[in-house]
C-alpha cells in the first residue's frame, strides 16, 4: 500500500484518504492526510464499511495478500459485501486500484 501511495502521491492528494489505523499511519508517513479509524482486527474495516453505508466514500482501495490468512477476514469480507450492495468501486490489488484513481481523475 506505501508503495502504492507513493507512486500515486499526486492524484491522492487531491481526496480525503480514510484508512485502519496501522495502514494509515503507513500512508501519513508516505506524505498523505488521513482520517485514520480503528486497527482493522479492533473494528476498523467496520467502521469505514460504515462510511461507505452513509455514502461518504467513493471507493475503496484495500490491497491484501491473497494466499495470506489475516484474523479479521470475516470484517475484510464484510467491507467487500458492503461495497458491492452499495455499488462503490473496490480494489483487491494494484491493477484495479489504478483503474479506479484513472476512473476518478476522468
Amino acid at each position: 500500500m506505501v508503495a502504492f501511495t507513493k507512486d500515486n502521491l499526486e492524484i491522492l492528494k487531491k481526496y480525503k484518504i480514510v484508512a485502519t489505523g496501522s495502514t494509515g499511519g503507513y500512508i501519513e508517513k508516505a506524505g498523505l492526510e488521513v482520517e485514520k479509524k480503528l486497527s482493522g482486527p479492533l473494528g476498523g474495516d467496520a467502521q469505514i464499511a460504515s462510511d461507505v453505508v452513509d455514502g461518504k466514500i467513493q471507493a475503496v482501495i484495500f490491497l491484501r495478500d491473497p494466499l495470506g490468512k489475516h484474523p479479521h477476514d470475516p470484517d475484510i469480507f464484510m467491507l467487500m459485501r458492503i461495497c458491492d450492495v452499495h455499488n462503490v468501486p473496490l480494489a483487491t490489488n494494484t491493477a484495479s486500484a489504478y483503474l479506479i484513481l484513472k476512473s476518478l481523475e476522468e
